[in-house]
């Protein structure tokens, strides 16, 4: 898989900040063609190591037979396509093999970062081969987020550079260099499988926006956001969100 998405991510690192078609496949929602031809490779390559295994892609058409597999390829040929775009580094590869609907495997490759994020369940995560120890803060206030801004009512908290890529973002947990990630919003579980199990492989507590376990393979391959902490504060986070989670939940449905 490792290997896989390398090979990807030098196929996406060649073809960037070069002229290349994009396009909108709904307002807000860029894409383009870099993201389609890895999509392909990966799927080439997956589908040979497993090939038994349903295939869950955001630029691929939804098959719902894989409802029906116990092993499921979860994979976003680029996350953070908008850093991607314009030319930032903030994006990555990210592929998971989703067994029972939870993460067993999971990779991020980021090469416009020199990044290469690897978990197993039960085996740890790593970075660059570094063994990752996620965050151990004890307390809400002062922890650090990733973020542009934060709300006045989060104001005790302290944002740090943000990729645009969610998955980074959920993996500088896995890494100490934030505290908690969170977004409150209805997502797609390609955005974060990989992701979320580097982050509990390094010790994080990861659940949806509501604090509730996140089980993959659902029926509209989607979850409520996420929320990545250090695991003594993860409580407090979750009673902080807890009112705007829960508007949002049924605002945004």
């Amino acid at each position: 898989m490792a290997a896989a998405a390398a090979e990807a991510g030098r196929l996406a690192l060649d073809r960037w900040e070069t002229d290349f078609r994009r396009w909108e496949k709904a307002p807000g929602s860029p894409v383009c063609e870099v993201d389609l031809a890895v999509d392909e490779l990966l799927k080439q390559r997956l589908t040979a190591i497993d090939g038994e295994a349903a295939w869950l892609s955001e630029e691929t058409a939804d098959d719902f037979a894989r409802l029906g597999k116990r092993r499921l390829w979860v994979v976003d040929p680029i996350d953070g396509t908008r850093d991607y775009l314009r030319g930032r580094p903030g994006w990555c590869v990210s592929v998971a093999l989703v067994e029972d609907g939870q993460p067993v495997i999971g990779v991020l490759d980021a090469p416009a970062r020199g990044e290469q994020w690897r978990a197993a369940a039960g085996a740890g995560a790593s970075r660059n081969g570094v063994v990752l120890r996620g965050s151990m803060r004890v307390e809400l206030p002062g922890s650090r987020v990733p973020a542009d801004t934060l709300p006045k009512i989060d104001e005790d908290l302290i944002a740090v550079p943000r990729a645009n890529s969610i998955a980074l973002r959920i993996a500088m947990v896995a890494a100490d260099e934030a505290d908690l990630c969170a977004s409150l919003r209805w997502g797609n579980e390609w955005d974060i499988a990989a992701a979320a199990l580097i982050a509990e492989e390094a010790g994080a507590t990861v659940t949806d926006a509501l604090g509730l376990p996140i089980r993959y393979n659902s029926n509209a391959a989607e979850a409520f956001g996420v929320l990545a902490s250090a695991p003594a504060i993860h409580t407090a986070a979750v009673a902080r969100l807890a009112e705007r989670a829960s508007a949002a939940s049924i605002r945004l449905r």
